[in-house]
Formats: C-alpha cells, sequence, structure tokens
C-alpha cells in the first residue's frame, strides 16, 4: 500500500460528482463536520458508554466519549504526520490531512452501537444465536443471506452501514463520506464468516460489495476472496489507539466521581505510567492542587500526552509493516514494557472493580430485556404483515426502515437498524407503551 493512493478524497455515492465549487474546508474537515451535524451522532449522548446515564453525577455517554476521541486521534493524527513529513520531506503526499481524517473516523466509530452500552451488542448477537430469533435462521439461509450478520452482531459494521446505506428516502452513499474516512472505521476488514463467533467483523454482506471497490480504489492489500478478509487500512489503528487510550482512562475518572473506586486507587493507577523522575514532577504538582477531581483530571491528561506520543512513535516505526499488511495487534499493545504493563493493570483492574459493578450489570440486565423484546415483537410481525397487530407495530416504524423488503435477510436487517439506532431512552419508552406499562395520556 502507499499514502498517495490510501489519502483518497473520493466520496462514496459521488465518484462521478465534480464539485465546482470552492470551499476553504478540505474535504476531511467537511466529514467532519457532516457528522457533527447528523441526527444518529446527536442521538449518542442518550446510549450509554458503561455507567447509567447521569443522575446528580454527570459520567461518559457515547457521545462525549466520540468527541474525546475525535480530540485524541486528531492530536494522534498530527503527531504522526509531522514524524512521517520529517521521514519524507520530498514526498508529495498530503500528509497534513491525516490528522483530520482520525478525527472525522473517530466521531464515526460508535455510531452504529445499539442503546444499553457494550451489553447492546451482545443483546442482539444472542437473540438471534439463542433467543427466539433463531426461528428465522432457516429462511435466511435458505435464500444465501449470511446468518452470522446477526448472531455475531458488531457495532463497527453497523456504523459502516449507517454511513453507507442509502435507507429509503435518502441520498445514494448515505453519508457520502471520503473514502479514507470509510476505510479509517473498519477496525476489523473482514467479513462475518471469519469472526469466529465473536462480535468481530467489518461490514455486513449488504455492504461488502461497496467496501471491497473502495479498498480497491484505496489499494488495500486483500487477504481473501471467500470469505473476503483485507488488510487494515494504516489509519485504523490511529483510531483503534485513541480509543484505547480514552476508554480505559475516562472510565476510571468516571468510576471514581461515581466513588465505584478510592482516590488513591486512582491515583496510583494513573502514576503508574510513569517513570520515577516523571513521577516525582507529577505529584509536586498534585501537592499544589487540593480538590481531588482536578487532581485525577491532570493525571489522566499526563498520561493522555504520553500515549500518545507513544503510539506515534510506535506507528512510525512499524510503518513499513503496517503498509505491507504484516503488522498485527494494536499500537497499545506494542509501547515500552513499563507502559504496557501499567495499560494493563488498569485493563485487568477496570474489568473486575468497574465492568462488573451493581449499576453496569444492572443497565446490562435491563438491556438485555428491553432489547430482547423489541427484536422478538417486532420479528414477528414482519414474518406476519398482514395480521392485525403486526400492522400496528410496523406502522410504528419510520418509513426509512425497509420492512417491506423482498428477502427476509432485508426485512431482519431493517429491524436490527431501527432498535440498534434507538437511544436508551427511547427503546425504554417503547418497551413501556408496547408492553401497557407506559401509556399516553389520555
Amino acid at each position: 500500500m502507499n499514502w498517495e493512493q490510501l489519502l483518497s478524497a473520493t466520496r462514496f455515492g459521488m465518484e462521478h460528482y465534480e464539485d465546482v465549487n470552492k470551499h476553504e474546508r478540505t474535504e476531511y474537515q467537511r466529514d467532519y463536520d457532516r457528522l457533527i451535524f447528523s441526527s444518529p451522532f446527536r442521538r449518542l449522548q442518550n446510549k450509554t458508554q458503561v455507567f447509567p446515564l447521569p443522575g446528580s453525577v454527570f459520567v461518559h455517554n457515547r457521545l462525549t466519549h466520540s468527541l474525546e476521541v475525535s480530540s485524541v486521534g486528531r492530536s494522534l493524527g498530527e503527531n504522526v504526520a509531522r514524524k512521517l513529513r520529517n521521514k519524507y520531506p520530498t514526498a508529495q503526499t498530503h500528509f497534513e490531512e491525516i490528522g483530520a481524517i482520525v478525527s472525522a473516523a473517530c466521531l464515526a466509530h460508535d455510531l452504529g452501537n445499539p442503546p444499553f452500552g457494550h451489553s447492546g451488542e451482545k443483546a442482539i448477537s444472542t437473540f438471534f444465536s439463542e433467543g427466539k430469533g433463531i426461528s428465522l435462521k432457516k429462511a435466511v439461509e435458505e435464500e444465501g443471506g449470511r446468518w452470522t450478520d446477526f448472531t455475531s452482531f458488531e457495532g463497527n459494521a453497523n456504523a459502516i452501514r449507517l454511513l453507507m446505506h442509502q435507507f429509503r428516502g435518502r441520498r445514494k452513499g448515505g453519508f457520502a463520506m471520503t473514502y479514507s474516512t470509510l476505510a479509517s472505521v473498519v477496525k476489523y476488514p473482514y467479513s462475518s464468516a471469519l469472526s469466529g463467533g465473536k462480535n468481530k467483523f467489518g461490514f455486513f454482506s449488504s455492504e461488502e460489495a461497496d467496501y471491497q471497490r473502495i479498498a480497491d480504489s484505496l489499494g488495500i492489500n486483500k487477504l481473501n476472496d471467500h470469505p473476503l478478509q483485507l488488510a487494515r487500512y494504516p489509519l485504523v489503528y490511529l483510531v483503534e489507539a485513541a480509543d484505547d487510550i480514552c476508554y480505559q482512562l475516562m472510565d476510571i475518572e468516571d468510576a471514581h466521581k461515581l466513588h465505584v473506586i478510592s482516590t488513591e486507587k486512582a491515583m496510583d493507577l494513573l502514576l503508574s505510567f510513569f517513570d520515577s523522575d516523571k513521577r516525582l514532577g507529577r505529584e509536586k504538582t498534585l501537592a499544589l492542587v487540593n480538590d481531588v477531581n482536578e487532581q485525577i483530571a491532570y493525571l489522566r491528561a499526563g498520561v493522555i500526552g504520553l500515549l500518545i506520543e507513544a503510539c506515534a512513535d510506535i506507528f512510525v516505526a512499524n510503518e513499513k509493516r503496517i503498509l505491507a499488511g504484516e503488522y498485527t495487534g494494536s499500537l497499545i499493545k506494542h509501547v515500552s514494557p513499563a507502559v504496557a504493563a501499567a495499560y494493563m493493570n488498569c485493563s485487568e483492574f477496570a474489568f473486575q472493580h468497574i465492568y462488573r459493578s451493581k449499576d453496569v450489570l444492572d443497565i446490562e440486565l435491563a438491556g438485555y430485556r428491553i432489547i430482547g423484546f423489541l427484536l422478538e415483537v417486532f420479528t414477528d410481525a414482519i414474518r406476519e404483515p398482514d395480521h392485525a397487530y403486526s400492522r400496528l407495530l410496523l406502522d410504528r416504524i419510520p418509513e426509512q426502515y425497509e420492512t417491506d423488503a423482498i428477502t427476509m435477510y432485508g426485512r431482519i436487517q431493517s429491524i436490527v437498524d431501527y432498535v440498534s439506532g434507538m437511544t436508551d431512552v427511547y427503546a425504554l419508552d417503547l418497551y413501556r407503551k408496547i408492553t401497557g406499562m407506559g401509556l399516553p395520556v389520555v
């Protein structure tokens, strides 16, 4: 792969459109702005990140998480761009665009995640693999549909569908994003047939041919034809690193604010990233601040800066292998042993004491119940669309979702599109209305 081909401002769905207007913003900045002002992005404010949506203490939701990942991604991309420019001073490649591409892709990386945090993906998958949805398998497979798209439902693949699919009444090309931004979102560039039962793959069969066309245009290495498997687009590593950095550190900060972990433990986890000299300097600065939340924020900012620099160095040092499609693993797993150990310590602690906390488990349990119920009633409706109750349910779904698609695969996908796009609040409200627990005011 080569940078000249990889950095492409061609827009999906607008390949033959010639824009005669001159824009002050670059095409990648326009991608960013297009996402910021979109309805799916705004809905992220009412989707759980890890902890339940806020009461008296404000914690991260999908929106604030995505904005922070985008900020880190921009810094990481610009850092890498400077290093590549120093490495190739005479190259004609527009390395300076990398920060904007990564920043836009980071905004979009969680766009396809369903409500109720990380349990939402699992709730959708298990409905089709263990729940009542398994009865639809035969109909899908008989018509040649890929059943693993549902049993291994993946928010990343759903983000690509949301960005690329032409929903009814909408324009061709979906968001009409640039090829480079779209490719930067695809974390697992292979079909669900290669997911091994895990919720990790890059595109549904409905978007596979279109993404392959984008990959061919960008010169992304193809590793396998059937099932399709491609090399990672290089900038995916930067998007992944930005997410990894924010995910662990911000969860620790949220857990501290909610008193799930003590101040001493939060400080110990964050200070462990610094060597003895830098740690001493950090501790001296901490002594100047009395507010414990400000102290934690100061340490968190320092760790983010350290990890941005470390991941940028790893990326540039392995650039040749990344362009050859030979690099494996995430950037954060290849940082220095001391920093990697500190990051792993944070990950293990978070899994044991944050992600398994009572509040987090409660939202996961609610998510399973609500998402499972909604999928059940709506998939029943598409199987028997002429029944009176089915017609009532299907009339509740916005017209952009093709519940009358020709194939069973397409009809199921329309229901998954609808449910996965809901906010936590909307899903709960609809659940209450359908079950009769909450009625409109009469």
